[in-house]
């Protein structure tokens, strides 16, 4: 390997730490508020449907932005550009979650949050691709995802250890605000690899998207349909608990997702270069599967130990594993196809989390975790039967 090739790869993973310091910061603040979240929203009067429409929402009005910013980012001379500003948008949003009073209010604020979100993922994970080759991308990816990760284990620990200490929701949600906006420092110090702007208009540019990714699209928002908001598997466990414990365990619990996330994201980005990305999604969604129908039936501490672990499993092969199979089946406009990808399955949440929220509310607890089993189902028989050659 040549110095300038060596010099290169130094840099790269520089800027993919930096990148992912960024999002570290950021996950502390979204992870201090994710667990406490859906007991706020309950604290202020919303129900499941609420709930599941919150969710759904939070994901899918945010995603819509995706293919446009990805398509943006391919046309412009700066991803960097695009991805400060998602962030400082999601900053500047938590400002207000402190001072809501309804559980309305959280219904606008939360998609305004992630709006953020759509407008800094794709031009970022393209960036991430464009330091990396193929046959490391799933490294790169997953040493991003292990920092961002490790930012949401560092945050639900705060969340756990505010709550413990008798902090209220209000002064956890404030002091979330504020570290998100610590986030955007490491931003000023990366640099972006060049890359050829493409000139075609978006239309043209989704409709020309290669066939596998195509079809990839349609399972991966099968699979979405079934990934309804984590917010349901919190309120169940704290259905089994009372006072204070119905705040803790939950928290804890979430640390724990986040934990065994962490611990698996790395690990997996490098499995997924070594046997294929297929191979290695269809595991993340026969865990996720699992824990769905596992959820049924749960009623001891133990149980959702597991479940949890499960969880946090599914999630380090799913969110790792896709996206570097994304890029991997993109051509030139990888960020129109990552924010094509991210677009197609953040529609797909909406749906998802309502009808979660309405199984819920109208029929049941268990019917929503029946609902998440049948149709992860659907989507890892899909996968398995996609005839694309690994």
């Amino acid at each position: 390997m040549s110095y300038k090739n060596t010099k290169f790869k130094n840099k790269a993973i520089k800027y993919i730490a930096l990148l992912g310091l960024t999002s570290l910061l950021t996950d502390i603040s979204s992870e201090m508020i994710m667990p406490i979240f859906p007991m706020y929203i309950v604290a202020l009067g919303g129900t499941g449907v609420v709930i599941g429409l919150i969710g759904g929402l939070s994901q899918s009005i945010a995603s819509l932005l995706k293919v446009f910013s990805g398509y943006i980012s391919d046309r412009s001379k700066s991803r960097k550009k695009l991805v400060f500003v998602g962030y400082l948008t999601s900053a500047v949003s938590k400002l207000f979650f402190p001072a809501a009073t309804s559980w309305w209010q959280l219904l606008i604020l939360k998609p305004l949050e992630r709006v953020g979100k759509g407008i800094r993922t794709a031009p970022r994970d393209a960036m991430i691709a464009a330091y990396t080759k193929i046959k490391n991308r799933g490294k790169g990816f997953g040493i991003h995802r292990a920092m961002d990760t490790s930012g949401a284990v560092i945050g639900s620990v705060l969340a756990l250890l505010f709550i413990y200490f008798n902090f209220n929701f209000r002064f956890v949600l404030a002091i979330a605000a504020v570290v998100a906006f610590f986030g955007l420092l490491p931003l000023y110090f990366v640099k972006e690899k060049r890359f050829e702007k493409t000139k075609t208009n978006i239309k043209v540019t989704l409709e020309n998207l290669p066939k596998n990714l195509k079809q990839f699209i349609i399972i991966s928002m099968i699979f979405y349909l079934a990934n309804f908001s984590y917010m349901f598997f919190i309120l169940r466990v704290q259905d089994f608990y009372e006072h204070k414990f119905a705040l803790l365990i939950p928290i804890a619990l979430y640390v724990l997702y986040n934990i065994v996330y962490a611990l698996f994201s790395i690990p997996v980005g490098k499995l997924s270069d070594k046997i294929g990305r297929k191979k290695t999604l269809l595991i993340g969604y026969l865990f996720f599967t699992l824990t769905s129908l596992g959820f049924v039936f749960s009623n001891s501490i133990y149980f959702f130990i597991l479940l949890f672990s499960t969880y946090g499993i599914s999630f380090a092969f799913v969110e790792v594993t896709q996206r570097a199979y994304v890029s991997d089946l993109s051509r030139k406009s990888r960020g129109t196809a990552l924010g094509a990808f991210h677009t197609a399955v953040g529609i797909a949440a909406l749906p998802g989390s309502f009808i979660a929220g309405c199984l819920w509310q109208y029929v049941g607890h268990g019917a929503t975790f029946i609902y998440g089993f049948i149709l992860g189902a659907l989507a890892l028989m899909l996968l398995f039967l996609w005839n694309r050659k690994q």
